[in-house]
């Protein structure tokens, strides 16, 4: 199997270039070569914000293409118009966000997602970027193209930070802002997960849309938390507190204390989407345990500091703050 990776280098793309490596594929990878690639890929230099950035990609033919892009939908409409005739599949990770909120609780694929176009470029809001990025693929494949929407994503690599903050903040012990209630459902998907689906899904040509995340509650934030305890072996107590105390001292949801979100709208724009289509094909979540030892594992190779893409807010809370919660 020949797989094109438009990326490669980072978190998603690095993690499906493994996934394809480890299965024997020949990969190829277009980036702007600032970081390395994983050992094995053969690496083309190409800027897709800069004139002529899809040149390398000039010649060759490729089974499938994976794009994780998240910027200007312009770039994705260039590649897949470029490449066209020359991919046997088109797949993009695209994003839960392209849906109009508020979200009902439970809602699928066929929800109501936000405005936007395929030639937008320069600064454009991640869900009408992701969304743009659809429209393009939808205008040059139609539903042949596969649109993995992923809702949260963590695991090795994680490059947003926001599993590496709650696993360096335990590290370091002590009582620990833990938000309630301990047993809020989550959803997110393991990169290793969101890869090993995708790469079977072009196998099977699979198009259009699919949910790409747990089912809701796959782990809670009480599990999260505990395994991450466990895996640090640290001596952190976790004081449970209730969403309407951390929200009342003013504490971002999601920003300062990362993946948790108070019950509500947002919630249930996040947290609760149907992923019955992905679980029909194929879609497997490893336990959430798994997922934090080998984060934890991850960040102690690389010395303990997960890099953070410049685009996105820091994550995390202050050490004063939190213990002025937790000292009421």
């Amino acid at each position: 199997m020949r797989l094109l990776v438009l990326g490669g280098t980072k978190f998603v793309g690095r993690v499906v270039a493994e996934e394809a490596l480890a299965r024997g594929w020949e990969v190829t990878a277009l980036n702007r070569g600032t970081q390395p690639a994983p050992e094995g890929v053969r690496v083309l230099k190409g800027d897709r914000t800069a004139e002529g950035g899809l040149a390398a990609l000039g010649s060759g033919e490729w089974d499938a293409v994976v794009d994780t892009w998240s910027w200007a939908p312009a770039a994705v409409r260039d590649s897949a118009r470029f490449l066209n005739g020359r991919v046997g599949h088109y797949a993009y990770v695209s994003s839960r966000s392209v849906y109009d909120y508020p979200l009902e609780a439970g809602a699928g694929e066929s929800a109501p997602v936000v405005d936007s176009s395929p030639d937008l470029t320069g600064e454009v809001p991640y869900a009408e970027a992701k969304r743009g990025a659809e429209l393009a693929l939808e205008a040059e494949y139609g539903g042949q193209a596969l649109l993995a929407r992923a809702g949260l994503i963590i695991g090795p690599h994680e490059n947003i930070g926001r599993l590496p903050w709650w696993l360096n903040r335990i590290a370091e012990g002590g009582p620990v802002l833990a938000p309630g209630p301990r047993d809020l459902p989550l959803q997110y998907i393991d990169a290793r997960d969101l890869a090993a689906w995708t790469l079977d899904a072009v196998v099977a040509r699979l198009g259009g849309p699919y949910n790409l995340v747990s089912p809701s509650g796959h782990a809670t934030m009480g599990e999260l938390l505990e395994a991450c305890v466990r895996a640090t072996g640290s001596d952190a107590e976790l004081r449970w507190t209730a969403p309407e105390r951390v929200l009342a001292a003013g504490i971002e949801p999601w920003t300062e204390l990362p993946i948790w979100l108070a019950p509500g709208d947002l919630y249930d724009f996040l947290h609760t989407g149907l992923v019955e289509r992905a679980l029909g094909a194929g879609l497997r979540c490893r336990p959430v345990a798994e997922t934090v030892e080998d984060t934890w594992a991850w960040l102690r190779s690389i010395g303990g500091s997960a890099p953070q893409r410049a685009d996105r807010v820091t994550v995390g809370l202050d050490r004063e703050r939190e213990a002025a919660v937790l000292n009421g």
